[in-house]
């Protein structure tokens, strides 16, 4: 535990002990840890999260440099999870990271045992399958947060947290909301990182998940075979433009959340 004593000292200076050993006892799940999830993840792991799920389905695309934390240059063509989890343990070799290159859908739900996490972090870009994770992780006891689009923004000064029903301006949470309206509602109320920001692309669209994706494409590439070629971009009716410092605030945010939650009296 020594180790452990010098990496988070500066957080139980502010914390105190208490509260650390309440933050290394959580049990994290993350939903996607693209460009709002991995910052996520690492902000709590750097502040003390011992037990993290990480859930993605992708491999790094040299399209997802621009914003995401472990994508590289190097890294591209690698499962985004397997190389997150190796980052994570360089912060933390002690943590327990489980990566599980996964698809989260109504089909593979079950499979991710919701009811034995106490936080659960939706980051995913889905708008089917975000909806239906919405619906399960309300109806247990975890804490929820999600995440509402990170794209086309730019002012850090417009990033806002609010209940999911009372979400402005945001494209996404509007999507959601009259998804919700027709079917089955959240089963509480859950808080959402979002901006009432909404730019236009000023760039051309490019061809990103069509057969002249700049993804490598290889059914011996590493990871799950079955999910070699798979990709989100093609199913998207356009690709949205996205900085850094806009989706890495949406998930630093989401781990201030938790790190809120954990740490009040």
């Amino acid at each position: 535990m020594g180790l452990e004593k010098g990496i988070f000292k500066r957080t139980e200076l502010l914390v105190g002990n208490d509260w650390m050993t309440r933050i290394a006892s959580a049990r994290v799940i993350i939903f996607g840890v693209g460009g709002v999830g991995s910052w996520c993840a690492e902000s709590l792991v750097r502040s003390g999260v011992r037990y993290l799920t990480i859930v993605d389905s992708d491999r790094i695309c040299v399209t997802n440099i621009n914003r995401q934390l472990m994508a590289t240059t190097k890294t591209v063509g690698r499962v985004k999870v397997d190389v997150l989890k190796e980052r994570l343990l360089d912060i933390n070799p002690l943590a327990e990271i489980t990566a599980l290159q996964q698809i989260y859908s109504a089909e593979t739900a079950d499979s991710f045992a919701l009811h034995s996490y106490d936080y659960i972090i939706d980051a995913i870009d889905s708008l089917e399958n975000k909806a239906d994770l919405i619906r399960r992780a309300t109806k247990t006891d975890a804490v929820f947060f999600s995440s509402m689009g990170a794209a086309l923004k730019m002012n850090p000064l417009k990033i806002e947290v609010a209940e999911f029903w009372k979400v402005k301006g945001c494209p996404l949470a509007a999507a959601l909301r009259r998804k919700m309206k027709k079917g089955e509602k959240p089963s509480k109320k859950f808080k959402c990182v979002f901006s009432e920001e909404l730019l236009e692309n000023r760039g051309a669209n490019s061809s990103c998940g069509t057969s002249a994706c700049l993804c490598p494409k290889s059914h011996n590439a590493p990871g799950d075979p079955d999910l070699a070629n798979h990709e989100w971009c093609s199913s998207k009716a356009r690709i949205n433009g996205t900085f850094a410092h806009t989706t890495a605030m949406f998930g630093f945010t989401l781990a201030g959340l938790v790190m809120q939650d954990l740490c009040k009296e």
